[in-house]
């Protein structure tokens, strides 16, 4: 895990269950000239984490930061990977725009610093293609791991992190692999990137007070704080992990994505197609409604999202939803894009490891038009047997996962 405010998974959860904010004025660049100049940063020194300095010219550091994850991933599951099969290990990263990073440091100096419309490639890396296609993310962890197996990379947006998962699920169900590291990892605090948003107004202008600007479901939230992070996890099956005496801290038992078919950036108020998400991803898990015992909410802090997830939520738990705590671990740590859906599974199984559930900082006054329990500024004691995590991106992606207790067959 590489987080903003947490170097590792340990002091990740620390931050999350405390309530405390990670979100900071941008540091990797001069963001003066931009609308919104907040971010949440991760502490991250590729030489503290012993990459060579071959390495860090070749590999963005959203490759960086998934790397670093792994071997922490491995590290903590107890993973021997010289006595695992290399041909039954596999990886499957999430990441929404790759080494966008480097591309632009390196468009920077192609173009003289944007003077240039005719770019001269002799000015080039030699890595341009590791920067320009995404899967070298993947193949990075697959090598760190040496992995032979089912190697991929998923990009759906801000919900690659949950599909990238759900696809090594998938895989290992199917029994293609014996074990899988999945997650996700992006690096988006690059100029190109937060111009972006700003052109849409996604994210925050409240750039006074960088601590309280993520404000999920609060009567005063005006957009997101974009971020930069990666998680991984290792998954197995149930009885492989028991076999070689690994921890295991949470089961997927089931899963969906879905399209809206709708707008690139819009949502339908009432979240029909999360809805169907999380109704299909609870019957796989041969859950009902009623036994969810908390909600990972998407949560971005934009009035659109949390109006559409809440009305998924109220259309699929029905009643239930009133009774059942929803929180946002966003307002911490902000956006990653296609990391966060893996950063907040990482969550939900560290939660169930805990029997605590993360708040939803900065909720001093609840939308009033919502009016679910949004677990506002302080972490609540639960025995969390079903968690639902649900995701919505660009493009119209909606996904739900169920997470349960590690062999739980209730």
């Amino acid at each position: 895990m590489r987080a903003p405010g947490g170097g590792n998974a340990k002091e990740f959860w620390e931050l999350i269950s405390s309530g405390t904010s990670a979100i900071r004025t941008i540091s990797l660049f001069d963001a003066s000239g931009f609308r919104s100049r907040i971010a949440g940063e991760c502490d991250f020194d590729p030489v503290a984490e012993g990459f060579s300095a071959q390495e860090i010219r070749r590999m963005d550091r959203s490759a960086q930061l998934a790397v670093a994850a792994t071997r922490e991933a491995v590290a903590d599951a107890g993973l021997d990977l010289a006595e695992t099969d290399p041909h039954r290990c596999g990886v499957s990263v999430g990441s929404a725009i790759g080494g966008t990073m480097s591309l632009d440091r390196e468009y920077n100096v192609l173009s003289d610093g944007g003077r240039k419309w005719l770019l001269d490639h002799e000015y080039a890396v030699p890595h341009m293609y590791n920067y320009l296609v995404p899967t070298s993310i993947a193949a990075d962890v697959a090598w760190t791991v040496g992995a032979e197996g089912p190697v991929s990379l998923v990009s759906t947006g801000c919900t690659a992190g949950i599909e990238s998962v759900s696809h090594a699920a998938r895989l290992i169900r199917e029994g293609s692999a014996d074990v899988m590291l999945a997650g996700g990892s992006d690096a988006s605090l690059s100029p190109i990137c937060v111009a972006c948003f700003d052109a849409i107004k996604a994210t925050t202008p409240r750039n006074d007070e960088p601590a309280t600007a993520s404000r999920p479901f609060d009567r005063t939230r005006n957009g997101f704080v974009l971020a930069e992070g990666s998680a991984m996890l290792v998954l197995e099956e149930l009885n492989h992990a028991r076999e070689r005496g690994a921890r295991v801290y949470a089961e997927i038992g089931g899963w969906d994505v879905r399209a809206n078919a709708y707008h690139m950036t819009g949502l339908r108020t009432e979240g029909p197609e999360l809805a169907k998400a999380i109704e299909v991803a609870l019957r796989m898990a041969g859950r009902v409604p009623e036994q969810v015992d908390y909600v990972n909410a998407h949560g971005s802090g934009t009035k659109q999202n949390d109006a559409h997830e809440t009305d998924a939520f109220k259309r699929t738990l029905g009643d239930h939803a009133y009774r059942t705590p929803v929180s946002s671990i966003k307002s911490m740590i902000g956006h990653s894009l296609g990391a966060i859906g893996s950063i907040e599974i990482a969550a939900c199984a560290l939660a169930i490891d805990a029997g605590l559930i993360p708040p939803t900082a900065n909720l001093h006054e609840p939308d009033p038009e919502l009016g679910l329990d949004y677990v506002p500024l302080s972490a609540r004691q639960a025995d969390l047997r079903t968690v639902l995590k649900v995701g919505s991106g660009f493009g119209g992606f909606q996904s739900a996962m169920v997470l349960t207790q590690g062999g739980s067959d209730e």
